[in-house]
């Protein structure tokens, strides 16, 4: 039976991963989750300085899942170097990189900083708000999209995955942009918009007012996403968006995603992810399916 799935070139022993931000880089999550089990381990983001984040409270959870401002605090990637890359080395997973930053040459700087590092692919998080377009994501206005991805291209030593953000009108448009600029595979969807107030308080719930909305509830809009892209272009697209078990993922890998990465369920269960491994192991082993590529998109 093989679960071995390719991306851009890189081979995964399976195709379930981690959804950035949820797993920070495996080490709050080893003692729990073999990391030699999964697919990849996909980190947290990382800048090219040191981010503070938003100020509390940022996280609430709502019917379906939960609403997180969290505004990609990180260490920056002197630390992430230092310590991220070295301790996630130890494992046999691939190693995806989450890179943000605030202008084109914030991400140029990290992923510049990488190219010589031990990491097999690098996600880009286009849903970062783009200051010089007057904090609009990267990720909502194709030309935006289309120049980042191609001058990360011009940089970048691994492969590229330009992570979708599902805030826009048509999903297909972003999708042609990021391919056109050379984008080697997608990732979608990241979180969708969302509010909570109490009423009581008569307050917004979240200091940021809005926040990501993850978990069960965006499962739907996100397979749709998916199988959407995956009839728009040509590269492998990993799927994810309230993925809480080995029949949600299946159903991503259905729709057309090559791969799947496990977000907000991680919180919920630590063990997630290789539970899903197994699930889908399962479910190969139980309908007769010697390999992974046979379910790739059999939904048309």
């Amino acid at each position: 039976m093989n679960t071995k799935v390719t991306i851009a070139g890189v081979t995964l022993k399976n195709p379930v991963m981690t959804a950035s931000g949820t797993f920070g880089s495996g080490m709050e999550y080893s003692d729990f989750v073999d990391l030699n089990r999964l697919g990849a381990v996909v980190t947290k983001g990382v800048a090219n300085v040191p981010w503070p984040g938003n100020p509390t409270p940022r996280v609430a959870e709502v019917y379906g899942g939960m609403l997180n401002a969290i505004g990609l605090q990180n260490p920056g990637i002197d630390v992430f170097v230092e310590r991220d890359i070295p301790f996630l080395k130890k494992y046999d997973t691939c190693v995806i990189v989450n890179v943000c930053g605030k202008t084109v040459e914030d991400y140029l700087e990290v992923v510049d900083r990488l190219a010589d590092e031990p990491v097999d692919l690098l996600e880009i998080n286009v849903s970062c708000p783009n200051v010089k377009e007057g904090a609009i994501a990267f990720g909502q206005k194709a030309d935006c999209l289309y120049d980042i991805t191609s001058q990360i291209k011009k940089h970048a030593k691994q492969p590229v995955i330009m992570k979708l953000s599902p805030n826009v009108t048509d999903i297909t448009e972003m999708a042609k942009a990021a391919e056109a600029a050379g984008a080697d595979a997608l990732s979608m969807i990241n979180t969708i918009t969302g509010m909570k107030i109490d009423i009581h308080k008569r307050k917004f719930v979240l200091a940021n007012k809005t926040g990501g909305l993850s978990g069960p509830a965006i499962k739907p809009v996100a397979v749709r996403m998916v199988y959407q892209a995956a009839h728009a272009v040509k590269i492998p697209i990993i799927g994810m968006g309230g993925i809480a078990n080995a029949e949600d993922a299946i159903e991503f890998l259905l729709a057309g995603a090559s791969a799947v990465a496990v977000g907000a369920m991680n919180f919920v269960n630590p063990y997630a992810t290789v539970e899903i491994v197994e699930g889908i192991e399962d479910y190969m082993r139980n309908n007769g399916i010697e390999d992974i590529g046979e379910i790739i998109g059999a939904v048309e």
